[in-house]
């Protein structure tokens, strides 16, 4: 067993809240990314799990083992962590394969040296252990530090942004990496990026940090198509959000909303009143009868033309991202097919949870 449990954990530097009365818990084996801004709290948490912080109130348990509360403090050697860091912190004088059996003093010689090669032989290096750390290049040194922690053969295998240093190519692969490692192992991970792109493709599950709380932890499909709150439609996916009047909700869990001069059923929670609907640039298109908008912006990105749009009947808004078939200009006029999205309350608090099923996770005209 490897779950990680928090209960009503902080973390205070000053007077300033890293870690805010966290409650939460993930399951054994599974894979978890910290997604959040600077500053939200992901590396202070990946640090109290590891014990090299402690929380100043709550309880912390490692496999159903309390590890830190008030009055009891496991040190980080005693809680069967692994940890791979952003600097690889390999010892420049020691052999690969030194530098993995460097924490295994402890075992006989043959054991020892024999979680190194298998460990070796994990992260695609076996025929490199007798080489130095500036003898390999910077993908490899990275999966020299991951080797060290799987050699130690630990429950929970902690990340902290471990790619940072590494081209996009680089972490394109190391990502398989982790993935497949994960799969080997069965081994808890958790992993803090600033990428979103790199949480999406390697985690099962991501946690969306805010000033220290966790907006909402689920699957990345689940962060897409139902976000918890508003700081989590903005943050995720280059999304927005724009304020409704929700009429009714539908018996099909939709709402039925007004923007402008048209009327739809967009999935959600919400039965009337103030809403936010979430959108990302996936749920819009251009269209001939949709919603009028003014482009503000056009710039070419990943390919594609992508004009910031403003809603004409809600000028104040925020500009939505529209990804284009062609050049355009801005002050453009044009008009918008919402083909999906999400409804929140605007207090961002759902009144009633509600699982939307795929059916309906993209809007139709009501």
């Amino acid at each position: 067993m490897a779950e990680i449990s928090f209960k009503r954990v902080s973390r205070r530097f000053g007077n300033t809240p890293a870690v805010d009365n966290v409650s939460t818990t993930l399951e054994s084996g599974r894979f978890l990314a910290l997604l959040g801004p600077s500053g939200c709290g992901k590396t202070t948490l990946l640090r109290l799990i590891a014990g090299l912080e402690r929380p100043d109130e709550g309880e912390i348990a490692l496999g159903g083992q309390v590890v830190a509360a008030p009055g009891r403090f496991v040190e980080p050697e005693q809680r069967a962590l692994g940890m791979v860091f952003q600097s690889y912190a390999l010892w420049p004088h020691m052999s690969v394969a030194g530098n993995i059996g460097f924490g295994l003093n402890r075992l006989p010689r043959v054991e020892r040296e024999a979680r190194v090669l298998d460990a070796l032989r994990m992260v695609g290096l076996g025929d490199m252990f007798d080489r130095k750390p500036h003898e390999l290049s910077g993908g490899q040194r990275q999966r020299v530090a991951l080797a060290r922690s799987l050699a130690a053969r630990p429950r929970i295998l902690l990340l902290d942004e471990p790619l940072a240093n590494l081209d996009a190519h680089l972490r394109q692969s190391m990502l398989a990496e982790f993935r497949r490692i994960h799969a080997a192992t069965g081994c808890t991970m958790v992993f803090v990026t600033h990428d979103q792109n790199e949480a999406m493709a390697v985690a099962d599950q991501v946690g969306v940090m805010d000033r220290g709380r966790i907006e909402q932890m689920a699957t990345p499909m689940d962060l897409f198509d139902r976000p918890a709150t508003p700081m989590v439609a903005r943050f995720v996916g280059n999304g927005r959000t724009l304020p409704v009047t929700v009429q009714e909700r539908l018996a099909d869990r939709t709402c039925r909303i007004r923007i402008g001069d048209r009327t739809i059923a967009v999935p959600g929670q919400v039965a009337h009143g103030p809403g936010w609907l979430c959108l990302h640039p996936r749920d819009l298109s251009p269209s001939t009868e949709g919603i009028a908008g003014t482009i503000s912006a056009v710039r070419f990105e990943d390919g594609y033309y992508l004009a910031d749009v403003l809603l004409d009947a809600l000028p104040e808004a925020d500009a939505l991202p529209l990804r284009l078939p062609g050049p355009a200009r801005q002050g453009e006029k044009l008009r918008i097919a919402l083909r999906g999205g999400w409804v929140l309350p605007r207090d961002g608090v759902p009144e009633t949870p509600i699982a939307a099923p795929a059916e309906v996770r993209r809007g139709v005209p009501a």
